[in-house]
């Protein structure tokens, strides 16, 4: 099932819909999937999925990612934080920050909590998994470097795309993961070669801070990583998802 977010241009009203192959089923909320009424998706506009209140992502999550950076594995998930106003929905525009010299992509596997939890065990962790969807950790690669920790380089507002949907039944062991940048593909990639699976990183994050509804999990990116430049279009391309498609200006 792929669960979206929708804005009804005429009506101005949004709400969560599910995508099918000609239509969008409008459902009362994420707790209640029942179809009310459908409509045709060239009326609609495709938001973020969710509104998290907080995104977590997890650094260095990737075998040969670590080793392209020249780093020791971790014996458990690098986390750090984007604020919620650096999302940015499917075919919106990246920003790139004046005061960077160097804006990266960063393909990324996201996770989506379906509910309030705290203290989960690896065993219970798709119990609170709504889905899953495709995510950008844009990088400013050079502030990065620059302050020694990750808070500006990752957090400038439109530095987290994810979307457009979230998709409730996948098998996240083994999916191929690709950036493409103007058509030319520059990660490429499978979720197997992960270090720590999205069980393990959900129930770590939950024995650290309570996830809420809706809140977005980044799972980390493969090797590859590179530069954006104004007028690029980077598209995140996971098996068994939709394409996020975004811009740079």
């Amino acid at each position: 099932m792929r669960i979206g977010r929708f804005y009804h241009k005429s009506a101005n009203e949004t709400f969560w819909g599910i995508a099918g192959s000609d239509d969008v089923g409008r459902v009362n909320d994420l707790g209640d999937l029942t179809i009310i009424s459908r409509y045709d998706p060239e009326v609609l506009e495709v938001l973020t999925p969710v509104m998290p209140k907080k995104i977590i992502a997890v650094g260095l999550n990737y075998r040969r990612h670590a080793e392209e950076m020249k780093l020791s594995i971790p014996d458990d998930p690098v986390l750090f934080m984007k604020p919620h106003t650096a999302v940015l929905a499917h075919r919106g525009t990246i920003i790139y920050p004046e005061m960077s010299g160097r804006v990266d992509y960063e393909a990324e596997l996201g996770i989506v909590i379906s509910r309030d939890c705290r203290n989960i065990a690896p065993s219970e962790a798709a119990s609170v998994i709504l889905g899953y969807t495709a995510f950008n950790d844009v990088t400013a690669r050079d502030l990065q470097s620059k302050d020694g920790q990750w808070t500006r380089a990752k957090g400038f507002d439109t530095f987290a795309p994810f979307g457009p949907y979230i998709e409730t039944d996948l098998d996240t062991g083994a999916l191929d993961i690709e950036a493409v940048l103007n058509g030319k593909t520059v990660q490429k990639s499978n979720t197997s070669d992960m270090i720590f699976d999205v069980y393990k990183i959900v129930s770590f994050i939950s024995k650290v801070m309570t996830l809420e509804e809706g809140d977005v999990i980044a799972t980390g990116t493969p090797e590859g990583i590179g530069p954006m430049q104004k007028g690029d279009e980077i598209i995140i391309r996971i098996q068994g998802l939709d394409d996020l498609v975004n811009f740079v200006g």
